[in-house]
């Protein structure tokens, strides 16, 4: 008996040395709470927001392509991506923008460690999401046209060489270079919408444009799945945003109204804009309009007061409204889904408008001119300089990680008979019931 109440005591002590620190359990909870929010985005929000509006042959290859890319995105970053963002290097020009590989597999965190005032497991789980959701993003521009194979592996390596370090030079602590300039970004304008969306646009652009783009009619599969997948993405959003706070806090709260209004009002918007413009308010637009709006609000979630929320929403729907509309036909590529004009646009434009939305008070802001004298101007720039950094690195790596992919599969392209009977049938070998 003794021996056994020895071993009972040595297993539970641990627990109430890791019980008795800092740990809060409202914040661990939250935090919990906040990472299935975000994970429910992607393979349930995200995919049935795109799969709605491909056509019917391509819906099962949609799916596919968002929780395919879920599930190997969040390995990689097991592996090795939250190293790279979140590690640290000895050297200090390789810690501007790269963290390292001191934590590969996870080497070194406990499961008693604490990211604050939860476990560190939970934030790197919770950071994992935020890692899964940005290459998926960018799968909508490509879809009905892209290689499996070639999508698989373009999500291995552009976690590793492109969301990656640029976590890290926006998140990545003293050291990091945007984090040391003090840009701010709350819960991902820059490193995931930005990020995904403008990969989004570089793919789609080397890839070419579908079969028949412009000149046959490319019906949505089932607006109803993508108002389903909409809502779906609203609601997770309120882990993506909330749980930015890292915590059950006011400043979760204060993220949560301002998520809510901001996109309510740019729902709003793109059904005034499609009713004036087009006689006829769409459910599918209203879904656009959500999506811009949550985009928008996004790196500004937790800066930014309810009138401040109001304009980051409108005017984020505005934007990617006439994005959809005006610049694919000036430009004249092939964004399959809109990933860049709904995501990198109305991302672009809250990443810029915090400078000047941001309310000026030190217990919100982290850091950055605004915080230190007040100075929205020196903030703009430096806003500026974040979004400049993060689209010649996304950029720059997308191509690397494209032409890499390219060569390793034969092509990335499929052929014209396979994406004239549809992806589904040719390359999974499944067909949706009724199509």
């Amino acid at each position: 008996m003794k021996l056994k109440l020895s071993a009972l005591l040595a297993f539970l002590l641990p627990i109430v040395a890791f019980a008795e620190d800092t740990l809060d359990s409202g914040d661990t909870a939250w935090m919990m709470v906040s990472t299935a929010f975000v994970l429910l985005m992607t393979p349930a929000g995200l995919a049935l927001f795109y799969g709605g509006m491909t056509r019917s042959k391509n819906v099962l290859n949609t799916y596919a392509m968002v929780m395919g890319a879920f599930v190997v995105a969040f390995v990689v970053w097991i592996l090795a991506g939250y190293s790279i963002a979140f590690g640290t290097s000895e050297n200090e020009t390789i810690q501007n923008v790269f963290g390292g590989f001191n934590h590969i597999m996870l080497n070194g965190i406990a499961w008693t460690d604490l990211s604050g005032t939860y476990p560190t497991y939970v934030f790197i789980a919770f950071q994992g999401t935020f890692a899964a959701i940005a290459v998926a993003i960018a799968s909508g521009s490509v879809i009905g046209r892209m290689k499996f194979s070639t999508w698989m592996i373009i999500v291995v390596l552009w976690g590793l060489v492109v969301y990656a370090p640029i976590t890290h030079m926006v998140w990545g602590g003293d050291g990091a270079y945007l984090f040391d300039a003090g840009a701010l970004d709350f819960a991902g304008g820059t490193v995931v919408h930005m990020n995904g969306g403008l990969a989004g646009l570089i793919l789609a652009i080397l890839l070419g444009k579908r079969v028949g783009y412009n000149s046959v009619a490319m019906k949505p599969y089932s607006i109803l799945l993508t108002a389903v997948g909409a809502s779906l993405l609203w609601f997770g959003w309120y882990g993506f945003n909330g749980g930015s706070a890292f915590g059950a806090n006011a400043i979760a709260g204060l993220a949560v109204m301002t998520t809510t209004v901001a996109t309510a009002v740019a729902g709003i918007t793109w059904m005034l804009l499609e009713w004036i413009i087009f006689k006829k308010p769409t459910l599918l637009g209203i879904a656009s309009g959500i999506i811009a709006g949550l985009v928008a609000i996004t790196p500004a979630a937790g800066f930014v007061s309810v009138g401040g929320a109001f304009v980051l929403g409108i005017v984020g729907a505005i934007i990617a409204f006439f994005g959809i509309i005006k610049l694919k036909k000036i430009f004249g590529y092939d964004d399959s889904l809109d990933a860049f004009a709904i995501h990198f646009l109305a991302g672009l434009w809250g990443a810029l408008a915090v400078a000047f939305l941001a309310l000026d008070d030190k217990d919100l802001l982290w850091d950055g001119p605004l915080k230190e004298s007040g100075d929205r101007l020196g903030q703009f720039w430096v806003q500026l300089e974040s979004v400049l950094i993060v689209g010649a690195w996304t950029l720059v790596g997308t191509i690397i990680v494209f032409y890499i992919a390219s060569a390793l599969t034969g092509g990335a392209r499929v052929d014209e008979d396979t994406e004239q009977q549809g992806l589904d049938e040719t390359i999974h070998g499944e067909k949706v019931n009724n199509a």
